[in-house]
């Protein structure tokens, strides 16, 4: 009977152990880290967000970076679960019911607005509308201002696959957006004239317009700024009725509600990398400061990381108001 006691006491006692060293030290408190884990949830601007938070995390500060490429949902439940240490840009109101259950439950922590001025929805090549004198483009669409109108205008943007309804190009497949601009296309009956297609990537999108757009074409499909996209090539948002809380839960009949891009945390980087939360409190950029790194990516052929580099040439006023002033020195002279 003693012995089975002891053998109880002793499982017991290294269960206890067990918790309490998992993610966090002797005494309970989350452990300090060494490597900091960043979310590249599949687009250019939280690639380059990435890497600047990179440059001034491992020259500034002394950590070991990594990046854990996922899906919007895969990569905020790494968040919640600790396995992603920092998220550069969620875009709160496309994930609005799991972001907000996230954050309500403690699990993850908004410390900063990344940026606010950012807007999404269906966009058209401006030509489409105005036409373009100096390529030889007469307006193919003249009246179109409104998502509403594209009804009027099917045979502008053709479906290859099917004569009889234009095409509208939606969100990628995988992004969470792409449920919405779903419903989008339903409410607004035009699934009678067009057909709606998920490319498997960001990359498929813009090649379509791309394409479309240098052969002087109509193409209509969802995009979102900022992006090397919207700052290179000339389009037009489509109006959609002002956005409306209970409409929009209803069925998505509205604009897009304003976007807060934050910047979030897991609930134990506070405590575990105060200095970084610091830092990361003071992380601001805007739309077009941003729009200005996705060209200069595009224009040059250039990663992420020499974007981030050339960009914090450029702005050097603006990041080293996050960081105290030896931080800033490190930083600076890792980039000469």
């Amino acid at each position: 009977m003693k012995r089975k006691l002891f053998t109880l006491l002793t499982v017991l006692l290294l269960a206890l152990v067990g918790c309490s060293s998992e993610g966090s030290s002797g005494d309970g408190e989350p452990e300090k880290l060494d490597k900091i884990v960043l979310a590249d949830a599949g687009w250019d601007s939280i690639r380059f967000h990435n890497s600047i938070a990179q440059r001034i995390l491992e020259e500034g500060y002394g950590y070991d970076t990594e990046v854990t490429v996922g899906s919007t949902p895969a990569t905020l439940e790494g968040l919640r679960q600790g396995d992603i240490n920092v998220y550069m840009e969620v875009w709160t109101d496309n994930v609005k019911e799991l972001y907000k259950e996230m954050t309500d439950a403690g699990d993850i922590e908004e410390v900063s607005t990344n940026f606010n001025d950012n807007s999404q929805g269906l966009y058209v090549p401006t030509y489409v509308i105005e036409g373009d004198e100096e390529r030889g483009i007469e307006p193919l669409a003249p009246d179109l201002k409104t998502v509403e109108d594209l009804k009027k205008y099917p045979e502008v943007f053709p479906d290859p696959e099917d004569s009889s309804k234009g095409r509208i190009v939606g969100a990628p497949t995988g992004w969470a957006v792409n449920e919405t601009m779903t419903a989008k296309y339903e409410t607004y009956g035009l699934d009678e004239t067009f057909s709606y297609i998920s490319p498997g990537s960001d990359s498929s999108a813009v090649a379509t317009l791309v394409d479309a757009y240098e052969k002087g074409e109509g193409w209509v499909g969802y995009y979102w700024s900022p992006t090397w996209v919207t700052a290179k090539y000339d389009l037009t948002l489509l109006e959609e009725p002002e956005y409306n809380e209970e409409q929009w839960n209803k069925d998505f009949g509205t604009a897009f509600p304003p976007n807060d891009v934050v910047v979030a945390v897991h609930k134990d980087m506070p405590e575990q990398a105060p200095e970084v939360v610091e830092f990361l409190k003071n992380y601001e950029t805007s739309n077009d400061l941003t729009e200005e790194a996705l060209n200069y990516m595009n224009e040059n052929d250039a990663s992420a990381e020499e974007a981030a580099d050339w960009w914090m040439k450029q702005h050097e006023d603006i990041w080293t108001s996050w960081v105290p002033e030896d931080i800033a020195e490190k930083v600076k002279s890792s980039l000469e």
